[in-house]
């Protein structure tokens, strides 16, 4: 469909909707009665999405237009929450797989999850014309589900994404005291961290957490003898110039990367740094080795807190041959 037909379709801040790209859903019947559609196009250039709604044939939903999907498919007349809050806020790595979530008091569909919480009011903002949970309301929401590790990583992307302080979180938990869950969100206030560029950089900080080491920082910018920064490391113990890099696939495949991968890595060493680098093999089955290599590295740096920060002997034991 035409830009300008999707701007005719839109009761609420069309401009900034149509920010969103084209191919974004649309309400059957409004297309229909607009004359921007035929019956036959509607059924054979599209896809029902839920009810009425609809998107261009062979477009994958993603979590984005997934929530605008289920908020049209509500009437309008509901607050875009959890995961799909998220997403319109800008967190990434949203499984686009997963169903969409709407608050509201009424109705349900078994393809839309439906919640019913009280909000108040400075818990509900607008993305693009659309009335969603805040960042700090979604973060409440989703930092409360069950999966410390799940709900770090989702807190991580959307602080990310957002900006958002652990404090400001702290704020909505603090009005809503007894709530299910509240326990689980204190741990992961202590935990997030909005440094965090994916999943993988989060499941890395919190093993080395788990072991026992402290919380090291993220997005290290390493400078140059001459004050220039030059390099950024995932995370690490500055002080000890002990940096952990998690290297994805690109750091392997694209050989350009690679390269540049290599001549950094020769420069943060002339610094004095030593860098424990990181695969998802070496995190999903060997998780002790990046602990050990971490930890010799620290030695090998003369850290003084090394044998003060209460490592983990049974994880140790468990997980390092």
């Amino acid at each position: 469909m035409a830009e300008v037909h999707i701007r005719q379709l839109l009761s609420v801040d069309a401009e900034n909707l149509c920010a969103m790209g084209q191919d974004w859903p649309f309400v059957g019947t409004e297309a229909l009665s607009a004359g921007l559609v035929t019956r036959r196009t509607l059924r054979s250039r599209h896809e029902m999405v839920y009810r009425n709604i609809y998107l261009p044939k062979g477009q994958s939903p993603t979590p984005v237009t997934r929530a605008v999907a289920a908020w049209l498919w509500s009437g309008r007349n509901a607050t875009v929450a959890g995961l799909s809050a998220a997403a319109l806020h800008g967190s990434r790595w949203i499984d686009p797989r997963l169903p969409a979530e709407l608050n509201r008091a009424e109705a349900c569909s078994g393809s839309i999850v439906i919640h019913r919480e009280q909000l108040c009011d400075d818990e509900i903002g607008v993305v693009r014309g659309i009335p969603v949970t805040t960042p700090a309301r979604t973060a409440f929401d989703l930092g409360r589900r069950k999966g410390l590790n799940t709900a770090v990583i989702r807190l991580d992307a959307l602080a990310n994404a957002t900006r958002l302080n652990p404090v400001d979180i702290e704020a909505v938990a603090d009005r809503h005291r007894g709530s299910r869950g509240i326990v689980q969100l204190r741990q992961v206030l202590d935990l997030m961290d909005r440094g965090a560029e994916s999943p993988q950089e989060t499941r890395t900080r919190l093993l080395l957490v788990r072991a026992g080491l402290p919380k090291p920082q993220t997005q290290i910018v390493i400078r140059d003898r001459f004050g220039i920064p030059f390099a950024r490391l995932d995370m690490g113990y500055e002080e000890c110039k002990v940096g952990v890099e998690f290297d994805g696939a690109q750091h392997w495949t694209d050989p350009a990367q690679r390269t540049a991968d290599i001549d950094r890595s020769a420069e943060v060493s002339a610094l004095g740094w030593q860098i424990v680098r990181v695969s998802s093999d070496l995190l999903r089955h060997r998780p002790g080795v990046v602990v050990a290599r971490t930890c010799a590295a620290l030695r090998a740096a003369g850290c003084s807190w090394l044998g003060e920060c209460g490592l983990d002997s049974r994880f140790l034991r468990e997980n390092v041959a």
